[in-house]
């Protein structure tokens, strides 16, 4: 089977060190995705977030490389989609512009072409929310809550 990849960039008006932050703080994480979650914010700790009241991701972190580099397994151990936890890679990528800084999330692994659509549709949606909460802004209520 080929496994597929999306990747989805954003450009964020943020530094890299302060859009870094909202993936290793749990409180930050989730002002950007999830309703709930216990984040081990180290490689190989742990972690499991209740992303929309339905779907439960889980997955353990690989690297933290800070400002720079964010790599987590990911899969769902509830919800619809025939992604098994930890069976998928994200890699998180943070390189500075003039402006701020370019974000790069690839999902590799993914198992078939609509397991591909629907993560780049989620990871889409999520990095337009993660681009203005780090920022200071106010994202709103998440819809697919």
């Amino acid at each position: 089977m080929n496994a597929g990849a999306v990747t989805v960039e954003r450009h964020i008006a943020a530094r890299p060190e302060t859009v870094f932050s909202f993936f290793t703080d749990r409180d930050k994480w989730l002002s950007w995705m999830g309703r709930s979650g216990e984040f081990i914010f180290e490689p190989g700790g742990a972690y499991r977030t209740n992303v929309n009241g339905e779907n439960i991701a889980e997955g353990r972190f690989i690297e933290i490389d800070p400002p720079k580099r964010l790599v987590f397994t990911w899969g769902w151990a509830e919800g619809d989609m025939p992604v098994p936890p930890g069976s998928t890679t994200i890699e998180i990528t943070l390189e500075p512009v003039p402006d701020g800084t370019l974000l790069r999330l690839t999902h590799r692994g993914l198992p078939s072409p609509e397991a591909s659509a629907a993560h780049e549709q989620g990871w889409a949606h999520y990095m337009d929310r993660l681009a203005t909460v780090a920022v200071g802004g106010d994202p709103g209520a998440d819809p697919w809550m």
